[in-house]
């Protein structure tokens, strides 16, 4: 396993991190811990988890695990979305029982998902409830959560509360949070990227998408996981697992890792902007819709479109993958709340309108 240092903390962090959001069988404790174990075993010492996570299972079946690892050994992280003070600090407490650890040490200011969101944690007392539980050692790094646009970013860790940032980054959405990277660089703060295989379209797509491809990878996830790594500020890149088989093959990914050249990252870059820029990564942030239409699907259809398809692929990936049909878009009212929500600030209704257009053909 490769590591890298977290910003000016000095702790080194594995290059894969275990994401505990995809457990498959979250009911099954001690089966699912099993496989924590094993990426701890396989090198992995950052392990990050939220409340809520697998039907609310996530930190219990992380705190099995801790229990048979020495807990010099390894790093925790989980989130808080709280903008009170009082529910941060319940919700740290209840963590701390779960994860069975006298500390978190990276806790997040979780889900930003709006420039206004940092004021209303300040205002509603969830920064300060952070910093002393810091003081009291509770927390021993505060970091944030976010998936606002790269140039949203920079405010947000120009204030000095956080010593690092977790944020969506893949080869397929790069240009939306690039500025936020380069000013966690600028301060020297570590950087976390979930979702490196661009909420899936990554693997989904590995023929089209073959030039991600450097000389000594294997396939398009290899590549896409050495794409975030060889982004210089990135010190994690977090990966959801739900097999010991998956442990293994994101850890073979950076086994010999050597980071991409200039040339390469650049040609990636100039492919995927010229072509893919837009993609949604179905993180569902749109949701709830007034009208309940199934938005994440609709738009994971859609980047069929993007991907330069025809309309019978948006068909055939509705119809396939997610048993729904076109006119199903056609009950939206264009309210505008998606595109409101949307993180990465897409057309989301114009989108759906242009598939309920699809409908008869």
């Amino acid at each position: 396993m490769w590591y890298k240092t977290f910003g000016k903390t000095g702790i080194s962090l594995s290059t894969i991190g275990f994401g505990g959001m995809r457990f498959s069988r979250p009911e099954r404790t001690d089966e699912m811990a099993d496989i924590v174990r094993h990426a701890h075993g396989c090198g992995i010492n950052y392990f990050d988890t939220a409340p809520y996570y697998c039907d609310d299972k996530s930190e219990e079946i992380l705190g099995c695990a801790f229990a048979a690892m020495r807990r010099e050994s390894f790093y925790c992280s989980t989130k808080c979305a709280s903008a009170s003070g009082d529910g941060l600090r319940r919700s740290l407490e209840r963590s701390l029982r779960r994860l069975r650890v006298s500390s978190i040490d990276f806790f997040h200011i979780w889900c930003l998902l709006r420039p206004e969101h940092l004021e209303e944690r300040r205002a509603g007392g969830a920064i300060a409830a952070a910093l002393k539980a810091k003081e009291e050692g509770l927390i021993q790094h505060i970091v944030v959560s976010t998936h606002l646009s790269g140039a949203e970013i920079v405010p947000v860790l120009e204030t000095g509360w956080f010593e690092g940032v977790t944020l969506g980054y893949s080869a397929l959405n790069f240009p939306f949070r690039q500025e936020g990277i380069a000013a966690a660089a600028r301060r020297n703060l570590g950087v976390v990227t979930m979702n490196p295989l661009g909420g899936g379209m990554i693997p989904q797509n590995a023929e089209r998408l073959a030039f991600l491809k450097g000389p000594q990878d294997r396939d398009v996830v290899q590549a896409a996981l050495r794409f975030n790594l060889s982004e210089p500020a990135v010190s994690c890149v977090l990966v959801g697992f739900s097999s010991r088989e998956e442990v293994d093959q994101a850890v073979a990914a950076v086994e010999n890792f050597t980071p991409y050249s200039a040339d390469h990252i650049e040609r990636i870059k100039g492919k995927i902007s010229a072509s893919f820029d837009g993609f949604c990564t179905g993180c569902g942030y749109c949701l709830p819709c007034p009208a309940d239409i199934p938005i994440p699907q609709l738009m994971d259809a859609y980047n069929q479109k993007i991907l330069g398809r025809d309309e019978d692929a948006i068909r055939d990936r509705l119809k396939w993958h997610w048993d729904l049909k076109p006119e199903q878009a056609g009950a939206c009212t264009q309210c505008g709340e998606c595109d409101d929500r949307c993180t990465q600030h897409l057309p989301v209704s114009k989108r759906l309108q242009y598939i309920s257009g699809l409908r008869g053909n």
